[in-house]
């Protein structure tokens, strides 16, 4: 019998009242090919942003970018090729980003891979590690210029509920020692609520500000490596938001205004969520940022 604080867990649904529009304005958001990428870049357009989908199947975010043109009436909508398992991939969306946009106003980091059998990056990271929270985090470094100078700007950044059993074991971050792969996903979870903890103290002042969020129990393609989670998101697919429903915590945190003093707070459902102490751990949140920088040959400022 499943209790009836889960069914309230999952059916519970916040919805992004923000009114703002947003001409002028330039996003990111990557994994925008499917699921609550595809639904976020979708209402960013449907606001009158310049909308980047950064995708890793170019083919497949062509096909979303005409829908979404097409659903918007927004013509501003273009693709990119990024793929956060290669941070050569990462260099080069960058770079050309940089090259032609003069601003950026929201990032969102919200592509992921969970429960992937044991693989490496190209770079040897363990994917979920490596995908979930180094290749955002090199992201997030090299635009970050690009965000303060267009300030007000915000960096959103999908974690999970899992980050409650999420532990940060710098003796083996890869997981060659001890390996699981649902185990991997709450670490890079976890990691994911660190980072936006540690970045928003470091930007402090600069106009730019961060929030992580929980976007729910969500119908998509994240569970297509479990054939026990998929059957599971079958057998509860009545309680099982929507893409669009799972977007609005991410559609939240990028629009609402007044939310700058919240910056670097975890949000669920539209509303600040608690976490987890190893995710209030400033001290393991400042040695992970180091290490990361460490493993993505970045200065340690």
């Amino acid at each position: 019998m499943v209790p009836n604080c889960l069914y309230l867990k999952m059916l519970s649904s916040g919805v992004c009242t923000s009114t703002v529009q947003l001409p002028g304005k330039v996003a990111i958001v990557t994994g925008a090919n499917t699921g609550i990428g595809k639904e976020t870049a979708k209402e960013l357009a449907q606001r009158g942003a310049r909308v980047y989908l950064a995708c890793r199947d170019v083919p497949k975010g062509e096909v979303v970018a005409k829908e979404i043109q097409a659903t918007t009436g927004n013509q501003q909508v273009l693709v990119r090729k990024l793929d956060l398992a290669d941070t050569k991939s990462i260099r080069a969306f960058a770079k050309d980003f940089l090259a032609e946009e003069r601003h950026l106003h929201i990032l969102i980091n919200n592509a992921g891979v969970m429960m992937c059998p044991y693989s490496k990056t190209a770079d040897g990271f363990e994917m979920h590690i490596g995908v979930n929270h180094l290749g955002h985090f090199l992201l997030t470094h090299l635009l970050l210029e690009k965000l303060k100078d267009s300030a007000p700007a915000r960096v959103v950044n999908v974690s999970s509920l899992a980050h409650h059993l999420g532990r940060i074991h710098f003796h083996d971050l890869h997981g060659e020692t001890f390996y699981s792969a649902g185990l991997a996903y709450c670490h890079s979870k976890l990691a994911n609520i660190l980072f936006t903890q540690e970045l928003a103290r470091r930007l402090k002042g600069s106009g730019v500000t961060t929030y992580s969020v929980h976007p729910g129990t969500v119908q998509s393609e994240l569970v297509r490596h479990s054939a026990a989670m998929r059957w599971m998101w079958w057998l509860f697919s009545p309680f099982i938001k929507t893409p669009q429903q799972g977007a609005q915590t991410s559609l939240h945190c990028a629009l609402t205004e007044g939310l700058e003093a919240l910056s670097g707070k975890h949000f669920s459902d539209c509303h600040v969520a608690w976490v987890s102490a190893q995710g209030r751990n400033e001290t393991v949140a400042r040695r992970l940022w180091d290490v990361s920088c460490d493993l993505l040959g970045l200065p340690m400022d």
